[in-house]
């Protein structure tokens, strides 16, 4: 009997080596990255870095037409060595020689910017479809950007590599306005449920009707707001909040939609926290932005209110 116990010791022994081992490399490759899903990465970067390029080359432009020697160099060098082509800034605003500026006078806003320019066609496809103006819709999408940019200034200056997916998918921001799956259920539920505070209106529901016969729809609902080649998904139900929580807001006799900072504060702090009053505050998130530190909801008003891509996104 001695070999029997002997021989079930050491099988033992080495079952609890191999989890060990097992964890340890676990470990290891998630502080090097290598879990990272690297599928939509490139075309992530590749959306933001031709923003900045294009910001670039706007700013390497004087009001002639000539481009400077400064970055004339930049604006035409292949794009396969754009990462040595344009340089994200190491200070925290546009002009070197300032060490603090206004949220518009940073890097982070030049590439939010043209990306929101490039994103102009489906965020007016959006604003047709529900009626949520295109402003208030970037409104919300600003300050989530920045915050993304500002939390490691070190990956924005790498190309925006995206976060690890590392937590459980409730956790997890999805898409250009940062949205959490969870909050996008219960969007779609509100959409087709008319006795909640938060329904939208007839018609709503049928935009985020799902193909026939989909058996999966976290995944199928996870894969929409992850789409780097068509944000569309990620701005309609970033419009669909707008519209449910302004709805909540008008049944209880109050109207919003003149107010962006409480808006975007709620979008910070989610359907839990809407509490129809008749002074709400604006608030949410901290963001640092220009050696300035703004409350997320404040940080979308004061876009929203300012004369930056008045043309585009007009105030409605």
């Amino acid at each position: 009997m001695r070999p029997f116990f002997k021989y079930t010791f050491y099988t033992f022994v080495g079952l609890f080596a191999l989890i060990g081992l097992a964890f340890t490399g676990v470990f290891v490759a998630m502080q090097f990255g290598l879990f990272n899903v690297r599928g939509s990465i490139d075309e992530r970067n590749q959306f933001f870095l031709d923003a900045f390029r294009a910001a670039s080359n706007i700013r390497a432009t004087t009001t002639d037409g000539v481009a400077s020697n400064a970055t004339s160099t930049a604006t035409t060098t292949p794009l396969q060595n754009a990462d040595q082509a344009v340089k994200i800034p190491d200070t925290p605003c546009m002009d070197p020689q300032k060490t603090t500026c206004k949220w518009n006078e940073t890097p982070e806003w030049e590439v939010i910017k043209s990306a929101l320019i490039k994103d102009d066609a489906v965020l007016t496809r959006v604003a047709t479809e529900t009626g949520v103006p295109k402003r208030m819709i970037a409104a919300l999408v600003f300050p989530e950007q920045a915050r993304f940019f500002t939390s490691n200034r070190e990956v924005f200056k790498r190309w925006f590599e995206p976060m690890k997916i590392l937590g459980s998918l409730s956790q997890f921001s999805l898409g250009v306005s940062g949205i959490k799956q969870e909050t996008a259920t219960s969007i779609e539920q509100y959409a087709a449920d008319t006795t909640s505070p938060f329904y939208p209106g007839p018609g709503i529901d049928t935009l985020l009707a799902y193909p026939e016969g989909t058996t999966d729809r976290p995944g199928a609902l996870f894969r929409r707001l992850t789409d780097e080649k068509d944000h569309y998904y990620s701005y309609l139900y970033t419009a669909l909040f707008i519209k449910e929580i302004q709805a909540h807001w008008t049944r209880a006799g109050y109207d919003i939609a003149g107010n962006p900072e409480v808006v975007v504060t709620l979008f910070n702090l989610g359907f839990t926290k809407s509490v129809p009053k008749a002074k709400p505050e604006s608030g949410g998130a901290p963001i640092t932005l220009g050696n300035t530190t703004y409350a997320y909801g404040t940080l979308g008003g004061l876009f929203y209110r300012s004369g930056e891509l008045s043309d585009m996104f007009p105030r409605e």
